[in-house]
């Protein structure tokens, strides 16, 4: 449960009517953020990673229009439904940074994205929450030290027959309920705000199209984090790595001495992976890994596809050249195959980039705990939208949304920490309005 300032907060905090809640801004959004979320997450928006069209699929447009409608409502300018899929709006503000405010729309192909039936459980007390459309679902407190935070919260979960989606539309709802409650108090000072809303972040895709220039702020935050309070500046380093194997298919009944399986050699490759490391199963914290997520093929050519990740760019590097060895050997040993290797960067580290203008991050840990909640980092064992962008020259850190265990169909969020996330952003533009702000981001960016 998040919890509230410390005694020693010079802020001068009311009684709280519901102290689910971190601030009475958390609880006054919370009901439209929930009702947001409920609305998004029923749209299907899996996207693909094997089409080659953009959006790669067009279901994720439905959910594009429909954003679109609500801000139109909201009476937000330069709202705009592009060619490519994005969704893109401007808040008008006052003087100040032009700040971006971005979620993508997608969902995961790990689970189905069809048909989500979302449940929430009201001031959930503690016990085994099972998942409606699968009574083997069960999602339990003593399992998960995180949800058994939560006792006493509106817990939105899956039927257990889908993912549920709060990857990423938490943030997508959080942005929205921010946005329509800034635009509903224009007494509020803050500064012009843009809205971005992607496709296809879930393949590696979703900045392909982002043209930042027309973007027009001048540092972003993706809403796209996990647990209260996580404030994401750093990245894995990404790479995907296809691995081409050309055999010789002959008629198997007069193979003898002449067929080159290339599915036996994929399957030799895989089996020369390290064991004990450099797997997603066997690392943590900063270490890094090589991951196999594909392989098909027939007799006659095959594939095999990796990710390798790492925070450090020579790390990385070294994952790479040890698939190259690894092609490299069979090759060798098999010399009829024919075995090439492709490698392409995928994102990279963002610490690297946000370290050189710190106040864009600082400005989110002032948020949070503006909303009673104090910042923490982890790394991100994973990319984001982000990453992109800032690689490409706009800033974007990424803000905490209260989704867990994504990509599952034991994915779940809290109602008041969905809220807490809301509050943050409204408390972020805030932030921005304030000059002493833009002069810190001035100071720190010259000094690192």
């Amino acid at each position: 449960m998040p919890s509230l300032p410390p005694p020693s907060c010079t802020r001068d905090w009311p009684r709280l009517a519901d102290p689910r809640y971190p601030t009475p801004l958390a609880e006054e959004l919370a009901e439209d953020v929930l009702e947001r979320f409920l609305r998004y997450v029923r749209i299907d928006t899996q996207s693909d990673d094997d089409s080659e069209t953009y959006p790669s699929t067009a279901k994720q447009r439905d959910l594009g229009e429909l954003l679109e409608r609500e801000l139109r409502e909201l009476g937000l300018d330069d709202v705009e439904l592009t060619e490519h899929g994005y969704v893109f709006a401007t808040l008008p503000g006052s003087d100040g940074p032009t700040v971006g405010l971005i979620a993508h729309m997608d969902t995961s192909q790990d689970e189905s994205g069809a048909n989500v039936q979302p449940q929430v459980v009201r001031n959930w007390d503690g016990t085994d929450i099972v998942l409606p459309g699968d009574s083997d679902k069960v999602l339990r407190a003593n399992e998960n030290p995180i949800l058994a935070g939560r006792v006493g919260h509106d817990i939105v979960t899956t039927d257990g027959t889908t993912l549920l989606g709060a990857d990423d539309k938490a943030g997508v709802a959080e942005i929205m309920g921010a946005v329509a409650y800034l635009a509903a108090h224009p007494e509020i000072e803050h500064p012009p705000i843009r809205v971005g809303f992607t496709v296809d972040e879930e393949v590696g895709r979703g900045v392909d199209h982002f043209d930042i220039e027309a973007f027009g702020a001048d540092f972003a935050y993706t809403l796209d984090g996990a647990e209260l309070g996580r404030i994401d500046d750093e990245t894995f380093a990404a790479s995907e790595v296809r691995i081409r194997i050309e055999g010789l298919s002959v008629h198997p009944g007069t193979s003898k001495g002449k067929m080159v399986n290339a599915v036996k050699l994929g399957a030799q490759l895989l089996g020369r992976l390290p064991k004990d490391d450099r797997s997603p199963e066997t690392t943590d914290g900063r270490e890094g890994f090589v991951h196999p997520t594909r392989f098909t093929g027939t007799t006659a050519e095959a594939e095999l596809r990796f990710i390798a990740r790492d925070f450090d760019a020579g790390n990385l590097a070294q994952h790479e050249q040890l698939l190259r060895g690894l092609a490299a050997e069979l090759a060798a040993e098999e010399p009829r195959a024919r075995i090439t290797v492709t490698v392409d960067e995928s994102y990279r580290n963002m610490k690297e980039f946000l370290d050189g203008d710190p106040a864009v991050t600082e400005a989110a840990d002032e948020a949070a705990r503006r909303c009673g909640i104090e910042p923490w980092r982890e790394p991100i064992r994973g990319g984001t939208d982000g990453a992109m962008l800032s690689a490409r020259g706009l800033l974007t850190p990424n803000i905490y949304t209260g989704g867990q265990q994504f990509h599952s169909v034991l994915e779940w969020a809290s109602v008041q920490d969905m809220a807490a996330s809301a509050a943050t952003i409204v408390e972020l533009a805030k932030v921005w309005a304030e000059p002493q702000w833009s002069s810190r981001r001035q100071n720190t960016a010259a000094t690192a």
